[in-house]
């Protein structure tokens, strides 16, 4: 078991500006995986349709405090974060609340820095303390996401096995490097995982060759299968570790997360 030395969070923005990609399953079950190893992690719920919460069993409350209070500065983020059931993993649940923060975030200041601002606030009340920090993101390049990642350390890009997946991709490496360029100079590309890999489709080992040839080790070795228990889990508000730990989607995000350590461990000791 590998656990981080380091004393500050590693935060990661899972993003991929399109939907049905895998975003938002692999930030619950990466997250899982992370913390089923020893990690301490926080999933930031960033996403109006709230499905890392209700993935994670975080039932929706009325007048429930959300990461849209955190980003407007209604809340600290410290006040609304949520145990799981899953040991050592907590959650900063969203609302639908988020669909109009666009507006509201455009007339504030450092709108661009709030959830960053909200991390670093955290970060100096010292009992908080996780590892791992991982935000999900909506499937669009909106504030939200432009947030993510001014807040992050590295983006970590889940990518579908279909036939338009590296022209969608080309659009966020370009934001990517906007954002390092006039926001957050540190933002690096943790990683693309590759994700509904269907081995008895011919298209899914061509996509999967294409985007290894273009990002080379960029790209994980673990891919992600589809798997019927994938796809069930969420509807039990269950990563699908906890719903079938032996599926074999459950033993890709336990590869998967043992790569995430491992780059990181890499990269500290360079």
């Amino acid at each position: 078991m590998f656990s981080t030395e380091a004393k500050t969070p590693r935060i990661l923005a899972v993003a991929n500006q399109k939907g049905g990609v895998g975003k938002t399953t692999t930030a619950i079950n990466l997250g899982t995986a992370l913390a089923a190893v020893g990690e301490s992690v926080l999933v930031i719920d960033l996403d109006p349709q709230g499905n890392a919460s209700t993935g994670l069993g975080i039932a929706r409350r009325q007048n429930q405090k959300s990461s849209y209070h955190v980003l407007i500065g209604e809340a600290q983020l410290d006040h609304v974060i949520i145990e799981s059931a899953i040991p050592r993993l907590h959650c900063v649940p969203a609302t639908i609340d988020l669909l109009g923060a666009e507006i509201e975030l455009s007339d504030l200041d450092r709108k661009t820095h709030r959830l960053a601002d909200a991390i670093g606030r955290m970060r100096q009340l010292a009992h908080r303390n996780y590892t791992y920090i991982l935000i999900d993101c909506p499937p669009s390049l909106n504030l939200l996401t432009i947030n993510s990642l001014t807040a992050a350390d590295a983006i970590l890009v889940p990518l579908q096995c279909e036939f338009f997946a590296l022209e969608g991709l080309s659009q966020l490496l370009k934001t990517v490097e906007r954002v390092r360029t006039t926001l957050n100079p540190r933002l690096i590309i943790q990683g693309v995982v590759l994700t509904m890999f269907d081995k008895r489709n011919s298209l899914s080992d061509q996509v999967a060759a294409d985007v290894r040839e273009v990002l080379g080790d960029k790209v994980y070795q673990t891919v992600i299968p589809r798997n019927v228990r994938i796809s069930e889990a969420p509807s039990y508000g269950k990563p699908v570790l906890l719903y079938d730990h032996t599926c074999v989607g459950s033993q890709a995000y336990i590869k998967l997360a043992s790569e995430v350590i491992k780059r990181e461990r890499e990269l500290r000791a360079a």
